[in-house]
This record gives C-alpha cells, structure tokens and sequence, in this order.
C-alpha cells in the first residue's frame, strides 16, 4: 500500500514508522530481524531502508604503492525489502540515491521493485563519498533528487531508457526528504524551499524530514510549506539522543541546532547511561507535541538499535 494512502486510512491518527540500516557486509538476515521485531507491537505500517553509495578503500601493494578499490559496506536494500515484506507482511520503502547508480542500474532496481510488488520509493541525492569534498555524481548517474524523480515518473508512465523494449507502467509513491533546519549545501531557507518545490512538482507525493530536536523548526517547516503550495503529508524524522558524544557529532554530522533545554541536560550526564535517559524522556516530550500538532507519522531513525525507540514508543502509543 502506499505510504499516501495509509496516512488517509489513518483517518487523523499519528502512525508510527522507523528506517533501518542494511546490515554491514558478511552479517545474516537475522541483524534485520533483531532490529525489527522489539517495534512491531506499534504496528508500523511501513519500515524504510536506507541505501548507501559505495566508498573507496586503499590497499597496499606488494611493491608498496597504493590501490585504490572501490567497496560497498552496506549491500543489499532491495533484498531486505524483499525479506521484510515476505516475512511480516509490512510494507518495505528502498531508499533510491544518486550517487553510486547510474541510469541503467536505477532503472534495474525499479524492474526488481516492481517485481517484488514495492509500492514506495524514497528518492534522494545521496551523500557526498568519505574521501570527496562535495558530492560528485556518478558517471552516466543521477545528478539531483529531481532526476531521480523523473525516472521514477517515466517508469510510473510505462517509459523506460530503452524503447526498443517491451514497457509495463509501474506505479510507485515517491518520497522526498525536506530539511527543516536547510539543507547545509543551500545558501539560505527560500533557496532550499524553491528545490523542495521543484521536487514536489517532479512528482514527489510525500516528505519525510530530516532530524531535529526543535519542533518549532518542524512547525514552521510545515508552514512555509503550506504557503508554497507544498501540501503533501510532511512525516517528521526523529533519533533520541542515545550518547554523550552525540552532543557534538549529530550537530556537526547533520547540520541542525540542539535546544537550550536539551543541552543544558545532557552537560549535567555524568555517563552515556545518564544522557540515554535524557534523550528518552526528551523525545518523549518531544513526540507527544508533534502528535497534538497533527503530524501524520513519527518516524525513527533507529540505526538497527530498537530498546530506545521501542521505549518512547511504549510511553506515546
């Protein structure tokens, strides 16, 4: 089903969903299954899984030079959609990026995920290789969201890079992410409202947000988006704060602001035990205000690691 449609079905009530990274290269099926089955008591209609582009590695040659491989750490998104959905029956959304695919290759996995009987995408750029300043696209690839959208149109449309082959419509519901705090590429908010607004135009059907810990980043997102005539369903993306580090590394990993109240809290934790607290019961805090607001589903970043999340979940569900 799509991810539009459960949100009409839900008739006004705050679903709950959560995204999960495939596992490290060499791990079984049953990582996925660990990080799953603590979060199916809150019934999530669907569960997302992140797509990462590949990396580069340098090994030392017997003659002492360097040798630059190219790797992928996390394979095998479509599989694990595949798993997810045959084994608990909840819909699966595969993360499509940019980076790392060329046309051809994203239009080979469109194929497998319409085989597969995948309702939703979620497309995106992708981030930036370790080892590149900036992002660089992959040859014959995707240069922006907005590409991969219209890929994904053509495919919806019956139209694919080959005509000389026989084409069958696809009809996927295509995500997009927004950036409640803007993206960190764009020079200001209007900037990163315009590209927002061309990827909606594309034929984006729904937006799931960044992180954040400010719900009034999150509510005025929403509201700019509305006076944009953006007015498809916005699905805040949410992480607890799980570690003291974490103080410094998700503002600097993903460009967003931590509140006052938050921060002030988590300089008093003596331990990441102490920290874990505060950001469970700030998130609880956090959640039961996004559900007043009316937002449609809350949806967590779990990193494969579900006791946290199935805690806040237990105090709002």
């Amino acid at each position: 089903m799509k991810i539009t449609d459960h949100i009409k079905n839900a008739k006004g009530k705050t679903l709950f969903s959560f995204e999960l990274l495939p596992p490290v290269k060499g791990q079984s099926i049953q990582w996925i299954y660990d990080a799953i089955e603590p979060l199916l008591e809150f019934n999530p209609p669907f569960i997302d899984v992140t797509s990462l582009r590949e990396d580069y590695i340098y090994k030392e040659q017997a003659n002492g030079l360097l040798q630059k491989v190219s790797y992928r750490k996390r394979p095998g998104t479509i599989a694990i959609c595949a798993a997810i959905i045959h084994k608990y029956k909840v819909d699966a959304v595969p993360h499509l990026i940019c980076g790392g695919f060329t046309k051809e290759e994203t239009e080979n996995a469109l194929i497998d995920l319409q085989f597969l009987g995948i309702d939703n995408v979620l497309a995106l750029r992708g981030d930036a290789r370790k080892a590149d300043g900036n992002f660089v696209p992959t040859p014959g690839g995707h240069c922006y969201a907005t590409d991969l959208i219209e890929h994904i149109k053509n495919h919806n449309e019956g139209k694919f890079l080959h005509e000389d082959v026989e084409t069958f419509k696809s009809d996927f519901c295509i995500g997009v992410a927004g950036y409640p705090e803007k993206h960190f590429e764009a020079p200001n908010m209007s900037t990163d409202f315009k590209y927002l607004k061309k990827k909606v135009e594309a034929g984006a059907e729904f937006i799931v947000t960044q992180m954040f810990f400010d719900n009034q980043k999150y509510f005025d997102f929403v509201k700019k988006c509305r006076e944009n005539d953006i007015n498809i369903p916005i699905i805040p993306g949410l992480k607890p704060i799980s570690t003291l580090s974490q103080l410094n590394v998700l503002p600097k990993i993903f460009h967003i602001d931590l509140p006052d109240e938050l921060t002030d809290a988590l300089s008093h934790a003596k331990n990441n035990n102490e920290a874990k607290e505060i950001g469970t019961e700030a998130m609880i805090k956090q959640c039961k205000e996004l559900i007043d607001f009316g937002a449609p589903v809350l949806h967590f970043y779990t990193m494969g690691r579900p006791e946290q999340t199935k805690k806040i979940a237990k105090a709002i569900f």
